[in-house]
């Protein structure tokens, strides 16, 4: 199955999206990435949901990428005596460790670590955002602070502190449960939530011990500041604008999410951008001009994923969500500016060999007569440097590793092949042009460009190029070897 577009498309499954027929409907119409949110439904649930994925996999015989999302540290407010509570602006609150229900002058805020780390001066968020209150003095056990934007607030809202780095653990007690379950599941993808530093991704790595790939969720000021050494040691990375949002000012999110996916591309390393992308669409069939500019943006930018959130899990719409988005890319990636765009961002990365013979594949790819880069990966490096180049032409990446092939689907660009392994260059140059024949990609006629490494089945090993000649005729007539 051949998508006409190079950015991927994730959507979350919940709900709405809870069959075989409605999965395999939003794998036909574009979603190339499932994401099973962590927070809501049981182990029972992410088991089923899972199982039918690779049900779709096994029956459509194409790679298909998942990714769990964790959780993550949250942080709660407690109960009020009738649920809920006005405060006004201006006037006093306080936050304490007192379990009794609160009222319009106090609350409990059952997380020690957040007085350990308040200092006056600092911010507290309360409901998305909507609540705002000034720390005016604190201590082990309380913060006294100004309510600044009042309103109603009820049991067991979010709390946000933008400004401080919390000596939170990275991971839960449910996201370590939740962390060990998903990877014997056998998901490709492990996306961490509330990231602050780079320590709570290597705490991850080691809990994962390579059983998937780490995804680093942005959504945090510290997060930002520490973003370069967070993307060090992350494999991908998401914008998670929601949380992001809430606690950065919000005109300061898209210059981030620019900057963040700029980087990415840089390092080769695949990002999604997610939250609200057509947030209407939960309840209408269409979605606002303005969410199909966010989507558009997004794509213009060059990133490798975009994603739909509770459009595909609880909305009333999901099949058309993911047809909007489909139909979106297509439309972006079209347009003559798109090319304007990723190509005046390419910037040059020649410090290993595999980087100078993807730069190679790509010019030749885009001077010459070339139907697509084809890539014999098998670590799936290779192929991310491809990717990265953003080439003209579609990238074709083979391996012989199941979980490289399901892993790698989240990159801009790269249609997955499952192959045998193969132990000639010859060999490999067959299974390239029979697998870009096969999808659509090339006819006899045409000619692909072949990378791959010498010795095969060796990752990071990449150092050789050929043009050839999508008529097997030719290959085996020929004397390369």
């Amino acid at each position: 199955m051949r998508r006409h577009r190079n950015v991927k498309i994730v959507a979350t499954l919940g709900p709405a999206s809870n069959d075989y027929d409605m999965i395999r409907s939003l794998f036909e119409a574009g979603a190339d990435v499932f994401r099973l949110n962590m927070s809501h439904g049981d182990h029972d649930d992410i088991r089923a949901r899972h199982n039918i994925i690779r049900d779709i996999e096994r029956d459509t015989g194409r790679p298909i990428c998942i990714l769990a999302d964790l959780q993550g540290p949250k942080l709660r407010c407690g109960v009020f005596k009738g649920d809920e509570a006005t405060i006004e602006e201006g006037a006093p609150f306080r936050f304490d460790l007192d379990a009794a229900p609160g009222d319009g002058t106090r609350v409990q805020l059952p997380h020690k670590e957040i007085f350990a780390a308040l200092e006056p001066g600092k911010t507290l968020l309360v409901n998305d955002g909507k609540l705002r209150l000034r720390v005016d003095a604190c201590g082990p056990d309380f913060a006294d602070c100004t309510v600044v934007t009042g309103g109603t607030i009820s049991n067991r809202k979010g709390v946000n502190v933008p400004d401080v780095v919390l000596p939170l653990a990275a991971l839960s007690e449910k996201d370590r449960t939740d962390l060990e379950f998903v990877c014997d599941l056998g998901v490709d993808w492990l996306a961490l939530s509330f990231v602050q530093r780079a320590a709570d991704v290597e705490e991850a790595r080691d809990l994962a011990r390579g059983r998937a790939a780490i995804l680093s969720k942005i959504e945090k000021p510290a997060a930002v500041d520490a973003f370069d050494d967070i993307l060090a040691v992350s494999d991908g990375i998401m914008v998670a604008r929601g949380d992001l949002g809430v606690e950065c000012p919000v005109q300061s999110v898209p210059p981030i999410q620019k900057r963040l996916t700029r980087k990415c591309r840089a390092a080769a390393k695949p990002v999604i951008v997610a939250t609200q992308m057509l947030e209407s669409m939960i309840d209408s069939p269409m979605p606002t001009r303005a969410e199909v500019s966010d989507v558009a943006t997004a794509i213009y930018e060059g990133t490798d994923a975009i994603m739909l959130s509770a459009e595909s899990a609880a909305g009333s719409f999901p099949l058309q969500a993911v047809q909007t988005m489909n139909n979106v890319a297509e439309a972006v990636e079209s347009d003559k500016t798109y090319r304007e765009i990723i190509e005046a961002s390419r910037a040059s990365h020649l410090s290993t060999t595999a980087d100078g013979i993807v730069a190679a594949a790509r010019e030749i790819a885009e001077t010459t007569d070339v139907q697509a880069i084809c890539v014999f990966s098998h670590s799936g490096s290779t192929a991310l440097k491809v990717a990265r180049e953003r080439p003209r032409v579609p990238i074709i990446a083979l391996t012989p590793i199941t979980g490289t092939a399901r892993r790698m689907v989240l990159s801009w660009g790269v249609h997955m092949v499952e192959t045998q392994s193969v132990e000639r260059f010859k060999f490999a140059v067959v299974s390239a042009v029979r697998a870009a024949k096969a999808a659509g990609f090339a006819e006899a006629s045409d000619q692909v460009v072949v990378t791959a490494g010498i010795p095969f089945n060796v990752a990071g090993s990449t150092n050789i190029l050929r043009v050839a000649p999508c008529d097997e005729r030719l290959i085996f007539g020929s004397e390369v070897d």
